[in-house]
């Protein structure tokens, strides 16, 4: 007998993942310090995505579940319910590319950012650069 299979991750899980170990926080706590934060942070923008992300996953099963009830083998399909099977089709069609686009941009960010280590208080300041020195040219 095969093996039930598990449900691959949503997207929106995945990300939810990928902010927490860069941020070493739940996503909760991370949404509330993003939410609590008085102007736009990167924190704001991940938080952000990933809502929309979870929003347009959300949709896109509500709308198959409606589609499945809609064309369901003991209905007849009416002009009525062409019309709400169209519909359906059409907001999960909005609701993948929704979802794809703010996978895409999403992922490429947390693929740019990296976690760093807290600074160590004991060890000396990297030393500064120095400001380099105005030259002037001469001209006529």
């Amino acid at each position: 007998m095969p093996q039930p299979r598990t449900p691959p991750l949503a997207v929106s899980q995945l990300a939810a993942q990928r902010i927490e170990a860069l941020y070493g926080q739940p996503i909760a706590e991370l949404e509330a310090i993003a939410a609590a934060a008085p102007e736009a942070t990167l924190l704001a923008a991940l938080t952000g995505s990933h809502g929309e992300l979870a929003l347009a996953e959300r949709n896109i099963a509500f709308q198959l579940q409606r589609l499945r009830e809609l064309t369901a083998p003991d209905r007849e399909i009416g002009r009525f319910a062409a019309g709400h099977i169209l519909d359906c089709a059409r907001r999960i069609a909005e609701s993948v590319a929704t979802r794809d686009a703010y996978a895409k941009s999403t992922s490429a960010v947390l693929s740019g950012l990296r976690r760093v280590s807290a600074p160590d208080t004991h060890s000396p300041a990297p030393p500064v650069p120095a400001a380099p020195t105005a030259t002037t040219s001469r001209t006529r």
